[in-house]
């Protein structure tokens, strides 16, 4: 399984931005990546939409 999640960290602990679907103890492996102030993440729809790509105004009916 993988998630990708925003979180908080106050000096001793990770605090995610929602609750996650895991059992106690369950082991993961953690990639951080900071995040810049006031950087709004952005999902990979609103960065292709904001290319202004040419083509059919709904891709998914072909």
């Amino acid at each position: 399984m993988t998630v990708t999640l925003h979180a908080v960290y106050d000096g001793k602990v990770l605090f995610p931005d929602r609750p996650l679907d895991l059992k106690p103890n369950t082991h993961v492996k953690l990639i951080l990546e900071e995040e810049a102030p006031g950087e709004e993440a952005r999902s990979f729809f609103k960065t292709a939409r904001s290319l202004n790509l040419k083509g059919p105004s709904d891709w998914s009916s072909r």
